[in-house]
């Protein structure tokens, strides 16, 4: 297997020790351990099946780890109430269920529920809060429509526009541009990267790797369950780390318009 390069770390925030997660009688993640620059675009690679969204679900607390924990600065999640997680980190799963009668704007106006009490149900930022988001996704002029009437890649962008309105330090995508066309999801990575700009800490899972390593930062490539290299991407993706992770023979060349790397497979003989 690819040796596992690292990078010099950033101060992280979000740490994961030696993690076993699984379903039933079966194990995804083994003794995994991470941890998340802060500040930065982290892509999650790897092929079908390593545990990439396990991985994404268990530092969201959406699954409980059989073993290990994760800690946000230093606080185990595991004690903290969910509105309290809730108003520092939000998670996009990549199967998110909505209501058939709520429309957009009431599914994107869910992102501000984190900052609400029973005194306190709606203050005079969160309308601002989510007209932006619908905007910045491009869903606004969808707004009044409800949610199963759109197409796949309309109610992704909703989606996305809820996380957005709920404004945390911390995000994770799980495939976020699934059903998107390119454009969109080209937009999508650009969001990540205003995100991360504006001092946030983005981790999603990605499939395409020519577009993580273009977008991203930083990469975490899994395998069989496990981490087998991390760093910046032109650290970490080599032919020999495709050929063995991927299964794909390919040439590995610089990006014309980034500079970053750019995944060439090769013709089949």
């Amino acid at each position: 297997m690819a040796e596992r390069h690292t990078m010099t770390p950033i101060t992280p925030g979000l740490i994961a020790r030696h993690l076993r997660v699984g379903y039933g009688s079966r194990e995804i993640l083994g003794d995994l351990s991470v941890a998340l620059p802060t500040g930065a675009f982290t892509a999650i690679i790897g092929p079908n099946g390593c545990g990439k969204s396990t991985l994404l679900k268990s530092l969201g607390r959406a699954m409980t780890p059989r073993a290990g924990t994760v800690t946000l600065d230093g606080t185990d999640l595991a004690r903290l109430r969910p509105k309290a997680i809730a108003r520092r980190l939000a998670l996009l799963p990549q199967d998110p269920i909505a209501p058939d009668t709520i429309r957009v704007r009431d599914l994107v106006a869910r992102g501000r529920h984190p900052y609400h009490s029973v005194l306190r149900q709606w203050a005079p930022g969160d309308t601002e809060a989510v007209d932006r988001a619908l905007k910045q996704t491009g869903v606004a002029h969808l707004a009044d429509r409800f949610v199963s009437e759109l197409s796949g890649g309309q109610r992704q962008r909703a989606w996305v526009a809820l996380v957005l309105a709920q404004d945390t330090e911390y995000v994770l995508l799980d495939e976020p541009t699934s059903f998107l066309d390119i454009s969109h999801q080209i937009d999508l990575l650009h969001r990540c990267q205003d995100m991360r700009t504006a001092g946030k800490t983005v981790i999603a899972v990605l499939h395409d790797l020519n577009q993580a390593a273009r977008y991203a930062d930083h990469l975490i490539v899994m395998h069989e369950g496990g981490i087998v290299a991390e760093g910046a991407p032109a650290e970490v993706l080599t032919a020999e780390l495709v050929r063995e992770v991927f299964a794909l023979p390919a040439e590995i060349t610089t990006d014309p318009q980034s500079g970053s790397p750019l995944i060439v497979p090769l013709a089949r003989a």
